[in-house]
């Protein structure tokens, strides 16, 4: 299986890479930008399967297909979780979002895999997603949630919540109170249910409120780690592969 990579930054590919090492899956190629791989599109054999970053440094990587007829597969990889992504679903597109995690690459690819003998027509989808991304459809985001205290049902208002995470298979929220409770959802759910404008999240365990914020530190790894008002039972990480992303969320 001919496989290549198309990610801006260099450390999220070389890690894409070495994952699908671990399953046996050999890379031919990284490329970094549009232009890059418009390039390397005309002079090389197209691959069977592209990773492929939504965002590149010098535009949507949509850009390329408007030079390029590619009919290579592709698995997307993408830190849009605040846009809604229904057209992912379409039988010829899959995604990972970013920090992409070891077992859902692997669903991915054997996804792809059980799909080889079909055709697909992505140029369509393209423009589906393309759409989707470049004029996000007007959302209502949650206002409250209800949790269970006891026998009652308590309704904590969205702008209470320090931040939402995930422990022990279980979801919770933290108030500015200081007060945890478990809800009956996952952390995959709120994300399209949380403003993205107030809410990010820094790893696969947390949602953070940027009025929560009190501190930012520099930590190991390019990493940074969260000081926020209340919250202080667990050490809040942002992902080395969200770093630049929460930066510009920041602003």
């Amino acid at each position: 299986m001919k496989v290549i990579i198309i990610e801006d930054e260099k450390p999220s590919a070389r890690r894409l890479k070495r994952m699908l090492e671990s399953i046996d899956i050999t890379t031919e190629t990284m490329l970094h930008s549009v232009e890059e791989a418009i390039q390397w599109f005309n002079t090389n054999a197209h691959p069977d399967l592209i990773f492929l970053d939504i965002q590149l440094s010098d535009g949507l990587s949509f850009e390329i297909f408007d030079q390029v007829e590619v009919k290579s597969a592709i698995i997307f990889t993408t830190a849009y979780d605040e846009y809604a992504l229904q057209a992912f679903k379409l039988n010829s597109i899959d995604y990972l979002l970013k920090p992409i995690d070891e077992e859902d690459l692997e669903t991915a690819v054997a996804k792809y895999k059980t799909r080889l003998p079909q055709k697909t027509n992505i140029a369509l989808d393209f423009e589906d997603i393309k759409k989707l991304l470049v004029n996000p459809i007007d959302r209502v985001y949650k206002k409250r949630f209800s949790v269970k205290v006891g026998q009652h049902l308590k309704l904590v208002n969205i702008d209470d919540v320090e931040c939402f995470y995930s422990e022990n298979k279980g979801t919770y929220l933290y108030t500015t109170e200081g007060r945890n409770y478990l809800l009956d959802t996952t952390l995959e759910a709120l994300e399209n249910e949380l403003e993205p404008e107030t809410f990010f999240r820094i790893n696969r365990k947390f949602y953070i409120n940027i009025n929560a914020i009190k501190d930012i530190i520099s930590y190991t790894n390019s990493r940074l780690q969260i000081k926020l008002n209340n919250f202080n039972e667990d050490e809040v990480i942002v992902a080395r592969e969200r770093v630049k992303d929460f930066k510009n969320w920041l602003e």
